[in-house]
């Protein structure tokens, strides 16, 4: 009985495979056949007689290529900062192939149809949204327009969102560019370095199968200017491009526009605000607020900085509650010339002690070096 219950299992589990993309299915397996892995090889070779077309660029501020076809790019900023306002725009500028606030867009013909994920709204917001830009595309309301899709994915888990997003690519042709507003809710933990990686590599694997764009929208960190979590981090190292939008320091009904990462060079910070239509629009009657450079997140620091900020301290210091590992962590961090919210610090412990590098034991905590290079996660007991 007991076999027949466990090959019903694997049954099940082959059969959920089987109605998944390679893309997503991969992510649920941790054991490959020779022959699966002569296909992953022999679709991976890169040989000096193939000839390799440049990818099309399709989406641009000013002279500035901010998207290009086999990339992934996104939009950060602190809750209310109009995020999806500036989606809209974008968005309405790649449905008609025009001009709208900045962003001027040229998708090629066969590849003109967009996809829109929103992962956090309720329906009646999502389709607000949807109206926004019909509005600014100057579309009629009254007939769907068969170029942009909408779905409100809400109420459905991480992996179901994930999973509804590989059908979709799989089920439309002619997809030259999704958004997907809440890269946050493809995962259930934000700093989880595993979850991390794989929403990264899934985005890299749509975006090169499927030859399109896709433009993903995540907060940033409440106490300084970096993307929030484990994702944040893996975001800015593999992204095209990163628009940060910010509320004007003067006059907070003006949001602004800046490049914080770009392959492209960059465009000069541009701003708008919301008129009376509720449309987003030009705004030239602000100067736009100077930031200072933004400083890098710990969890981004490279490791040689980390082990000599951490060796230093634990040679002199065995902390025994959390909260005192916390405030002196952060105050060994600042002498060393990285002070950071109590967030960054939190987020760093985390990541440390989920790779075992930092572990409770029954005196305190204590650190071990070695597992920077040889992470043992199952070695004592989180912070």
């Amino acid at each position: 009985m007991e076999k027949r219950t466990k090959k019903k299992e694997q049954d099940g589990q082959q059969e959920s495979l089987e109605h998944q993309s390679l893309e997503v299915s991969m992510l649920n397996k941790d054991s490959f056949s020779d022959e699966e892995l002569e296909s992953y090889l022999s679709k991976g070779a890169i040989r000096a007689s193939d000839e390799i077309t440049v990818p099309p660029k399709i989406l641009f501020v000013g002279d500035c290529t901010i998207a290009t076809f086999g990339n992934f790019s996104a939009s950060t900023g602190k809750a209310k900062s109009k995020k999806t306002f500036n989606i809209s725009a974008m968005v309405a500028a790649a449905v008609t192939n025009s001009t709208v606030l900045n962003y001027r867009a040229c998708l090629p013909e066969g590849k003109r149809t967009i996809l829109y994920f929103d992962t956090e709204q309720s329906k009646y917001h999502c389709h607000t949204v949807l109206e926004r830009i019909y509005r600014l595309s100057a579309l009629s309301l009254k007939k769907d327009d068969p170029r942009l899709m909408f779905w409100g994915l809400r109420e459905y888990t991480p992996k179901l969102r994930i999973a509804v997003i590989d059908y979709a690519l799989r089920k439309y042709e002619g997809v030259g560019l999704v958004i997907i507003d809440g890269l946050r809710d493809l995962m259930y933990d934000i700093n989880n370095g595993k979850e991390a990686t794989d929403v990264m590599t899934v985005l890299m694997a749509w975006t090169s199968v499927y030859d399109l764009h896709i433009h993903t929208v995540l907060h940033l960190n409440k106490n300084d200017n970096n993307p929030r979590g484990h994702i944040g981090t893996e975001l800015e190292n593999k992204a095209e491009t990163v628009l940060i939008i910010s509320k004007n320091l003067q006059n907070n009904s003006i949001s602004e526009v800046r490049p914080m990462h770009m392959r492209d060079k960059e465009f000069t910070t541009f701003a708008f605000h919301i008129d009376d239509n509720r449309l987003p629009v030009l705004d030239s009657s602000m100067s736009v607020t100077v930031l200072k450079p933004r400083e890098k997140s710990l969890v981004s620091l490279d490791h040689d900085v980390h082990k000599d900020i951490l060796g230093k301290f634990f040679e002199e210091h065995t902390p025994s509650k959390y909260s005192e590992l916390v405030e002196q962590i952060s105050q060994a961090y600042e002498a060393a010339g990285y002070k950071r919210g109590i967030n960054g610090i939190k987020n760093l412990l985390k990541l440390l002690s989920g790779k075992g590098i930092i572990v409770k034991e029954e005196n305190g905590y204590i650190y071990k070096s070695e597992c920077f290079d040889n992470p043992n996660p199952t070695s004592g007991n989180q912070v």
